[in-house]
């Protein structure tokens, strides 16, 4: 899909997101009309310094609690909140974000993964530890960010308005893959069961003593919005797909189907998820 002004980035490979930069912008401007100094307003609302300057700067992005109080301290009208979602866009990566803006708006998705937890159910530790065996290498403070916004997306899983509901399929190749070493993985793997008691999210592994099945073809993840659009989305590595065309969605329901009926069902494969992570 075309990117929209919201992931337009700047020329330069070194620069920050342009809506980080716009933001911190109109953050100077309200903040010169209330005639504050950085100092003043980081007291006010009960950040560093530095941490003012670099949200100015457009070098780092604002958090929420920075939004809601900066708004209010500054008396921005609103201003400020309006920009936040973009700002929490502009922290996944380019490829990424027009589809996490379907993400958002859908009422189901079902996915299927081959070769490790879906970004919606990792921990910190096992998120951080692949994105920095990312290559090239990512800086630091891109690594941060991207763990963070991962995290953030993971808001979806409690969603209530509306409810949202969740189909994972695993293989069980990816319940042993030490991904971080044994003690990150185990804390990966007693996660996923915990996330197995909710009433919204099905997880189920598809046993490798299934030798072929089509899912082998390659991810997958379906959605419905609340408008009953259907959307598949693929990616491999950073490259992305989304088919929206009935006849080609329509075949990919009746796979990811088939995919259901072949994998472990949800109790089964929490029995498995658990013995594995007792092994660990």
């Amino acid at each position: 899909m075309a990117n929209n002004s919201r992931t337009r980035r700047r020329g330069r490979n070194d620069d920050h997101p342009a809506i980080w930069v716009g933001y911190g912008k109109l953050v100077k401007l309200f903040r010169e009309r209330a005639m504050m100094t950085q100092a003043q307003l980081a007291d006010a609302v009960g950040y560093s310094y530095e941490q003012v300057a670099s949200i100015e700067q457009g070098r780092r992005p604002a958090k929420a609690a920075f939004t809601d109080a900066a708004d209010g301290v500054l008396e921005a009208g609103g201003a400020l909140r309006l920009l936040q979602e973009d700002v929490d866009l502009a922290r996944l990566p380019l490829f990424f974000q027009d589809f996490a803006l379907l993400e958002a708006e859908a009422v189901s998705r079902f996915s299927y993964d081959a070769l490790l937890a879906p970004g919606l159910l990792q921990t910190e530790e096992y998120a951080k530890t692949l994105l920095s065996a990312h290559f090239p290498p990512l800086d630091d403070d891109v690594v941060d960010e991207r763990v963070a916004a991962r995290l953030a997306r993971q808001s979806l899983l409690s969603r209530t308005q509306p409810p949202l509901v969740f189909v994972f399929i695993i293989e069980e190749a990816v319940l042993h893959r030490a991904v971080g070493g044994s003690a990150v993985m185990k804390g990966q793997l007693q996660h996923l069961s915990e996330l197995v008691g909710r009433r919204n999210i099905e997880i189920q592994v598809m046993p490798t003593s299934r030798a072929a099945h089509s899912g082998l073809n390659g991810p997958m993840v379906l959605l419905e919005s609340t408008d009953s659009q259907q959307f598949v989305y693929l990616e491999s590595q950073d490259q992305v797909t989304v088919i929206s065309r009935r006849e080609q969605v329509s075949e990919f329901w009746m796979r990811y189907g088939m995919l259901r009926t072949q994998a472990l069902n949800t109790e089964e494969s929490a029995h498995l998820i658990e013995r594995v992570a007792g092994e660990l």
